[in-house]
């Protein structure tokens, strides 16, 4: 019965990937949506961080940190930080263990160590099926805001900034394979989520957090 779940689980998580997929191929292939929700966002966002377009790069800044932020809140929700960092200590022990019986050439404590490896990884697998799920409201948030993004900085009058080695950069010019004013919202992106990230980590072991994440999800173990 329990294998049974863990399939039916995975079976769920694999179509909301793929709903997901759908939602966001269906939103940027279509101008008519895109347009809609650019020129909708741009009411809203524009008065509260566009500037009068005066700083674009803060703008992307300030846009990068809604982002972040968001996107480590939801993963922290439906994340248990603490199951997940017990399945991986099991998991590098366990391997510790099979690679040391397969050097001394135990044969018999290598089958009996292989005959457990399904139940390690589905430790494994149920502590991280919680991050699939915050992706449904990251795309809620996170393509709107880029789409508003690349409206907004298409109607600015000068899209030039500078840097310590050139008086005047593109934000649209590419750099490899992706437009500068991109290359830097991911930079950011980065370096800030990484931050946030391990802020909320820690969070996730306070009491406070706790009541607040069983407020929000009842069921959530």
């Amino acid at each position: 019965m329990k294998k049974m779940d863990d399939k039916a689980q995975q079976g769920s998580q694999m179509l909301l990937l793929m709903l997901m997929m759908f939602i966001m191929l269906f939103i940027f292939g279509d101008p008519n949506i895109r347009s809609w929700i650019a020129v909708s966002l741009h009411s809203i966002l524009y008065p509260l961080i566009g500037f009068n377009g005066s700083f674009p790069i803060l703008t992307v800044f300030i846009a990068g940190i809604f982002v972040v932020f968001l996107s480590s809140f939801f993963t922290n929700i439906f994340t248990d930080w603490m199951a997940m960092g017990k399945a991986q200590e099991t998991s590098r022990a366990f391997q510790k263990e099979l690679n040391k019986a397969r050097r001394e050439g135990n044969n018999n404590r290598v089958n009996k160590m292989m005959k457990m490896q399904p139940k390690i990884m589905q430790m494994t697998t149920q502590s991280s099926s919680g991050m699939m799920k915050p992706m449904v409201f990251l795309m809620i948030f996170i393509a709107p805001v880029f789409i508003w993004l690349t409206y907004f900085l298409g109607t600015l009058n000068y899209t030039f900034f500078t840097v310590p080695w050139a008086p005047g950069v593109s934000l649209f010019d590419r750099s490899i394979i992706m437009s500068n004013w991109f290359l830097i919202y991911m930079i950011f992106s980065m370096v800030f989520g990484q931050m946030v990230r391990q802020g909320m980590k820690l969070l996730v072991w306070s009491d406070w957090w706790k009541n607040l994440r069983k407020k929000i999800i009842p069921s959530v173990r």
